[in-house]
């Protein structure tokens, strides 16, 4: 069990299967705009932050070199993790070849299943949709 507790003026954000990269580029840039613009909008009340996986298309993230592109995405979540914010992310079905990069350069923390968590004492059961049910 995870608990967290989110300070009363905090939110807890939770977005899932943005799919970075498909269906093509042009309209990938556009949702990424979109979702950065989002990022900055809540980094200013959030408590936590919930990525429930398929944040990319696909991520194949070899031992010493990850995925080209998505730098100001990487970016930006390095710099909510930096000012305290905790990032929590399931793994999707998009995102099975992922390492350690999130972990370690992130500092985001990452898991493969669904997890309990508790926010403020109350409980949830927290993961990717893809496969569950």
């Amino acid at each position: 069990m995870n608990t967290l507790v989110i300070q009363k003026n905090k939110k807890v954000y939770f977005s899932s299967d943005q799919h970075f990269g498909a269906p093509s580029y042009e309209s990938s840039k556009k949702r990424e705009e979109i979702f950065l613009n989002w990022l900055n909008f809540i980094e200013k009340d959030a408590g936590a932050l919930f990525l429930l996986g398929d944040l990319f298309d696909f991520w194949f993230e070899y031992s010493k070199v990850v995925p080209k592109g998505f730098v100001r995405i990487l970016g930006k979540l390095a710099n909510i993790s930096d000012k305290g914010i905790p990032i929590y992310f399931f793994v999707g079905n998009h995102d099975l070849w992922m390492n350690d990069y999130f972990t370690k350069e992130l500092n985001i923390k990452v898991f493969i299943s669904p997890q309990e968590f508790t926010i403020n004492k109350k409980s949830f059961l927290i993961g990717h949709g893809d496969g569950i049910g």
